[in-house]
């Protein structure tokens, strides 16, 4: 098992145990089934970033405590150098990096996503939904943007901004991969 996925596994139990929500309660957040559950949180399969968003948001963390174990501090401003974002690596084959994990109280999570290209995502892009609302904007090549029964193709400097609640996916359209900036904007937890 990967250190990196046993450590946040850890830590999902931990919080879990100290919330007291059940591993059906956890499950029917993350939906997933509570096998699934259980699998992830004992570190059996590898760890979605939508299911760490929807722990995160379980708990009222923020996804970057589940990730480090430690609470971003700053609150006036953060700066990420280029390439320096905080790495996750949590769909196959997906690269994210946070643009602003040490920041606290954040109301949007925003993140510099690579995505491969995979020939047999391209006639059914995978999909899933989280709350809230997104906005990505493509940096380099070509994505399809799937959202319900429709797809959009985009291009270097094309956006779309979207309620995330609602079924949506994404994948690169180029041989090379495309990277795109991808801001999660969270509902109001208070």
């Amino acid at each position: 098992m990967d250190a990196k996925i046993s450590e946040i596994a850890e830590r999902i139990r931990a919080l879990r145990d100290a919330t007291g929500y059940t591993t059906g309660d956890m499950a029917a957040a993350a939906g997933v089934t509570e096998k699934e559950y259980s699998d992830l949180e004992n570190g059996k399969k590898d760890l979605t970033f939508m299911f760490l968003y929807k722990c995160a948001d379980k708990f009222g963390v923020d996804i970057v405590e589940l990730l480090t174990g430690e609470n971003p501090h700053l609150s006036g401003y953060t700066v990420v150098k280029k390439g320096r974002g905080l790495p996750m690596k949590r769909r196959e084959g997906f690269e994210y990096g946070h643009l602003a994990s040490n920041f606290k109280n954040k109301t949007a999570e925003p993140f510099i996503v690579t995505a491969p290209f995979r020939s047999d995502e391209l006639t059914s892009v995978p999909m899933s939904s989280h709350d809230g609302q997104e906005f990505n904007y493509v940096l380099k090549g070509k994505m399809r943007f799937a959202y319900e029964d429709h797809t959009e193709d985009l291009e270097e400097g094309d956006s779309v901004y979207y309620d995330s609640s609602r079924k949506h996916g994404m994948t690169a359209l180029s041989k090379e991969g495309c990277t795109f900036l991808a801001v999660v904007l969270r509902r109001d937890r208070r």
